[in-house]
């Protein structure tokens, strides 16, 4: 009940801006933890390792331990408990906040390219200045497809699977990775055990997102293409999980993403992923959006189906 809550909590109110948030603490802590770290070890390469290494364990470690003796001593408070437990749940969750901030770039797209390109920066990790309307409608795509493993579906297999320690352990992963997991010449050394936890914290969640995305799209999008395209394409990313939810959302739309982009100024290129058997429209992050509370509400069921079977 209490994960339904939250649930329910994140659709309806998302992440305002000025509510406290367990993400932003551990964005400051991260940001702390580099500073010292950067003047403890000042040589790039190996020492640098070290000190990702030490960040990652020591974050990991908080995460789970904090949020686990706060639930434990208030085990005696009913009331307290649960509407502690539903905020940490509904902290790890960003389906709503997913939502709202594509669809304004999908609003963007009615008044200018310029506006929608800037509404798109904030979401994305590359330069948005010069991509074309098809450009800013593909990353905007890409971003909800990839995230709804990152955001949504991964924190709660988490949450069902550990509790609350383990979707708020996962939050601080993934937050390590998008603050420090650059392979750029800054982050290449710092951010290398970042990079490489957050791969692995992914590994099963983005599969599993993949096939919710296909099998909660019956009736309504192409799911057979969906799988297909998930299989076939699922090595044309830099990241080794990322391409199982950007492939399902290919293939169910079909329609092509990926393909070369500027990352801080450098071209990157990139393969494909689908067949691009028609061409994208704004209405594809409408239908994005609507994948990703799909397979979330799909979750959901079959955690309710197997939590009553197994009483």
């Amino acid at each position: 009940m209490e994960l339904l809550v939250a649930v329910l909590l994140d659709w309806l109110i998302g992440d305002p801006h000025s509510f406290p948030h367990p993400v932003k603490l551990m964005g400051r802590i991260i940001s702390f933890e580099e500073r010292i770290v950067r003047k403890i070890f000042k040589e790039e390469g190996k020492k640098l390792k070290i000190g990702g290494f030490l960040i990652v364990v020591l974050n990991i470690s908080l995460a789970f331990i904090v949020p686990y003796l706060i639930l434990k001593c208030l085990k005696g408070y009913r009331l307290l408990y649960s509407i502690i437990n539903i905020y940490f749940i509904y902290s790890c969750l960003a389906a709503r906040c997913l939502d709202k901030e594509a669809m304004k770039v999908y609003f963007a797209l009615d008044k200018s390219l310029d506006k929608a390109r800037y509404k798109l920066s904030f979401i994305v990790g590359r330069d948005t200045k010069s991509l074309s309307e098809e450009g800013v409608i593909k990353a905007a795509i890409e971003t909800v497809g990839e995230n709804t493993s990152d955001g949504v579906i991964a924190p709660l297999i988490y949450i069902m699977l550990v509790g609350v320690p383990g979707g708020l352990m996962y939050k601080m992963v993934n937050t390590m990775d998008s603050m420090l997991g650059y392979k750029n010449e800054k982050y290449k050394d710092l951010g290398f055990f970042p990079a490489r936890v957050d791969d692995l914290f992914n590994y099963i969640p983005a599969r599993i997102t993949g096939l919710l995305m296909c099998l909660s799209s019956a009736f309504r999008f192409d799911v057979k293409n969906g799988v297909r395209i998930m299989i076939r394409d699922r090595k044309n990313h830099k990241s080794p999980n990322a391409a199982y939810p950007e492939g399902a959302v290919a293939g169910l739309l079909n329609i092509q993403l990926g393909g070369d982009g500027l990352y801080f100024g450098k071209l990157v290129r990139k393969p494909t992923i689908g067949d691009g058997i028609r061409r994208v429209s704004r209405e594809d992050i409408k239908r994005t959006i609507e994948i990703m509370y799909r397979s979330e509400i799909l979750l959901l069921t079959l955690y309710i189906a197997v939590t009553i079977l197994g009483r």
